[in-house]
């Protein structure tokens, strides 16, 4: 739910559009509403809205505090909100997909906020009788949490703690169902392809872990292309950088197929001297329409201000 006082169109908050390849169907992300709404073309019509409910933290490890010094990605007793940025079409073996990047969105405004640190809460001291503990810095109690639900009850405390981002992507079908989602997996992949950098923020370097109590990596930007005839997608990280790459040959079961960042940790952000900073959309560009004549990925940075071009080569 958003705000009270707001209306259904005030708070689904449209966030970004993809198109299937034939052009009759659209998928919208509500990304702080964790929704998303998918569009007959043909009939120029809302079809459906579909709630695409929560990352269970108890099964899906995640990294929840800036404060411990330290990678520690583990289970905790938290629900997180997809809440997906950037959506694309695509098919694979002529069925209709569409992939999420789940960065996460609070409602954070000066007329209302729903953004608080777990250690904030009042929790259920039967659902979390370890609670006194599980809000330490070092725990839990750092990780930013939503108040505008959880109170199951109605009794004035929390039964259920919900956190913002699945820091993850998802695969839906053509009906919004849940298909794949990559869980702990960019979170884990990171902390050994950037130990020393891992959930870095976007606008200062030596920021080791400073993201963990937020979104993490944050997946913000997502792009697909076949490279030498295999599907791939593209998941752009808004916070420590870089894209990460996924097969998606199989969209029920994709492996990971590698990681770059041109981003220089050594560099001062500040100075402009720290490379590419803050992806924020990614575009492929087919070999017959790009200038070189080979494919490229075209990623835009909105903390560095530029726009970097990859080559794609094939191994």
């Amino acid at each position: 739910p958003g705000n009270p006082a707001s209306s259904l169109s005030q708070n689904l908050e449209p966030e970004y559009i993809a198109v299937s390849p034939d052009g009759s169907i659209a998928m919208v992300t509500l990304q702080e509403s964790n929704a998303i709404a998918i569009i007959d073309l043909e009939k120029k019509e809302i079809s459906d809205l579909v709630g695409l409910g929560f990352q269970d933290h108890s099964k899906v490890p995640l990294d929840a505090s800036d404060k411990d010094d330290s990678v520690i990605i583990r289970n905790w007793p938290t629900f997180g909100l997809f809440q997906p940025d950037s959506i694309v079409a695509f098919t694979v073996d002529g069925e209709l997909y569409f992939a999420t990047a789940n960065e996460g969105d609070a409602r954070d405004y000066d007329a209302w906020s729903e953004e608080a640190r777990a250690k904030d809460l009042t929790l259920d001291s039967t659902v979390f009788p370890d609670a006194e503990t599980l809000l330490q810095d070092d725990n839990l109690g750092r990780l930013k949490v939503s108040t505008n639900a959880g109170d199951i009850d109605d009794d004035g405390d929390y039964d259920i703690i919900f956190n913002y981002g699945g820091r993850s992507f998802s695969i839906l079908d053509a009906d919004g169902a849940l298909v794949y989602d990559s869980g702990s997996v960019i979170e884990e992949r990171l902390a050994i392809a950037e130990p020393d950098n891992f959930n870095s923020n976007n606008d200062e370097n030596d920021s080791f872990d400073s993201r963990s109590d937020d979104k993490g990596p944050e997946p913000e930007a997502i792009a697909f292309a076949e490279v030498d005839g295999v599907p791939h997608l593209f998941v752009g990280l808004e916070r420590v950088g870089g894209v990460a790459i996924f097969d998606v040959s199989d969209p029920k079961q994709p492996t990971w197929a590698g990681y770059f960042n041109n981003r220089d940790f050594s560099g001062n952000a500040e100075e402009g001297t720290a490379g590419d900073l803050g992806p924020e959309s990614i575009i492929f560009i087919k070999g017959e329409e790009s200038p070189t004549g080979e494919p490229i990925l075209a990623v835009a940075n909105e903390v560095s201000g530029t726009v970097t071009l990859f080559s794609i080569e094939k191994d």
